[in-house]
């Protein structure tokens, strides 16, 4: 806005001098006068964000967008790094939210021939790609309204962390497209209902939207919320993929009326969410507080979302449900990877199980426990392609979530500035002007289209692979290259057990945190 209003005090000054001074000033003027119109314009128009916020001066964002390409051929004919640049999956995702294939000519610039490069295997006899993508049926035995998930959903963000405008422009593009919208741990809000997208409700150790004054569980809210038709599931987050093991800080500044509001906290001050659960301190207690849940929300489907960490501790849950009788319907595996707007350094690059081995670990626990039918699992980090989405299905997963590619859907820059209330684009801030910069209707376009093409891309990837259905997905199809000239498959770099195997002899890899495990305690 400063820089539109010199302009225009400019191009104002430029006219004076031509009536005072020459007419040659008009020169100036015409030039000062096309940037007015063009600031402008970047003020009324609706589809993006940093050009609302920041008229004439935004421009220079897109002028480099175009000049990438170019940049980066550059560098890499002059192999500065020693390597060539990794395909830019902001792009894919920009581009697929705008309708346009993400497409590049000349193949890979991946090194296929690096330690680590995974690769899908194609089928000498491909299937059609299926009309409508495949849906998982959410709600095991004592679940009375199973919910069916689509491939991809908007995983866990915040009202408070996001905007008002971001949460509704994601809940009307999740309503557009018929897939879920995670409200994060930061309650039920308007912007969470106003658009009618299909809702998964998650409650934290803050018990946010159904809190009482100091902090505990409280039931009638709960089950008065969780009664509304918008949500489909109700999750419990034991823990973070970004920050296992660490409360969560909303400063002061942030927390205005509404949010205190949705939140049940005092405005104006700072709103800290404590590291552990009040409702629950062992793995018993954990399985029937999942049931009372899933009693008070009506029978919707129930489950928990967690960064694995210790297998053993796992392992006591999965004997809870088994002493108990008691399953959640879904548990979300989040992965180290997993983004978050503010974390300790050291949190979000040392602590938590990755998402491949977080998955193996709960998808072969629950095999190995004879419970897996009962359970679907979702996952969550770094899922941003349809390609990630496969790799996923074959690791342990049923559905994927995905945050950080549904902030790039709705404009992200990726400027790390979301703890600072300063978003150039009005995703992570409460600044009204800010937020006003965020125009819902484009945006909720944008987070559907995007969706939309990336499962999309899923389902043509796996009928390549010849597969029709992801159950059809195994271990086999995914393969890793270990070293220049070793390829292992997933079959291989991992130990599958068998169903029920642990219930019996377990493998000796398993037996000692199977022995160890107790319901009773973590």
């Amino acid at each position: 806005m400063v820089v539109l209003l010199l302009v225009a005090l400019g191009a104002a000054g430029a006219l004076v001098l031509v009536c005072a001074v020459s007419p040659w000033w008009w020169f100036a003027a015409g030039v000062l006068l096309l940037l007015t119109g063009l600031g402008g314009w970047d003020l009324l128009q609706r589809r993006h964000s940093v050009l609302r916020n920041y008229p004439l001066l935004g421009h220079l964002r897109f002028l480099m967008e175009a000049l990438r390409p170019e940049l980066q051929q550059y560098f890499v004919e002059r192999n500065y790094d020693g390597r060539p640049f990794d395909r830019d999956v902001r792009s894919i995702v920009y581009e697929r939210a705008k309708g346009v294939e993400a497409e590049e000519p000349f193949g890979t610039e991946q090194d296929v021939y690096a330690g680590g490069h995974e690769f899908l295997v194609p089928s000498m006899t491909p299937v059609a790609v299926p009309d409508e993508p495949p849906r998982v049926r959410v709600g095991g035995p004592h679940c009375t309204q199973p919910y069916d998930m689509a491939l991809l959903n908007v995983s866990a963000m915040s009202f408070g962390a996001l905007s008002s405008n971001a949460i509704l422009a994601l809940n009307k593009g999740a309503a557009l497209g018929g897939f879920a919208h995670d409200t994060g741990e930061g309650g039920l809000s308007e912007y969470h209902l106003r658009a009618g997208g299909d809702l998964i409700w998650e409650i934290g150790t803050g018990y946010f939207g159904c809190r009482t004054s100091d902090g505990d569980f409280e039931a009638r809210e709960f089950t008065d919320k969780a009664a509304l038709p918008e949500v489909k599931c109700v999750s419990l987050k034991i823990s973070q993929g970004a920050k296992p093991g660490i409360g969560g800080v909303l400063p002061g500044a942030k927390v205005n009326t509404e949010i205190a509001r949705a939140r049940d906290v005092p405005e104006g001050e700072t709103v800290v969410s404590p590291p552990y659960h009040r409702v629950f301190s062992t793995p018993r207690e954990l399985v029937l507080f999942i049931a009372r849940m899933r009693e008070l929300a009506g029978g919707k489907p129930t489950g928990f979302k967690l960064c694995v960490g210790s297998r053993r501790q796992f392992l006591a849950v999965c004997k809870a449900m088994l002493a108990e009788d008691v399953t959640p319907d879904f548990i979300v595996v989040d992965g180290s990877e997993g983004g978050t707007g503010a974390a300790p350094l050291e949190f979000a690059d040392h602590l938590g199980t990755p998402l491949t081995e977080g998955l193996v670990t709960v998808h072969n626990a629950l095999v190995g426990t004879g419970l897996r039918d009962r359970i679907r699992i979702g996952a969550g980090g770094k899922v941003a392609t349809g390609a990630d989405i496969v790799k996923r299905l074959v690791q342990g997963a049923d559905y994927t979530n995905a945050a950080r590619a549904m902030m790039f859907a709705l404009g992200c820059l990726q400027t790390q500035r979301c703890h600072t209330n300063t978003c150039p684009v009005g995703v992570t801030t409460q600044d009204p002007r800010r937020v006003r910069a965020l125009v819902v209707a484009d945006k909720a376009q944008r987070v559907h289209r995007y969706q939309r093409a990336t499962v999309r891309s899923a389902t043509q990837i796996m009928a390549a692979m010849g597969v029709r259905d992801p159950r059809e997905l195994g271990p086999e199809l995914l393969r890793r290259r270990t070293d220049p000239t070793t390829v292992e498959s997933y079959a291989e770099l991992y130990e599958w057990l068998a169903p029920g195997v642990l219930l019996g002899e377990p493998p000796r890899a398993w037996d000692v945190d199977w022995a160890a495990a107790d319901p009773d305690t973590f």
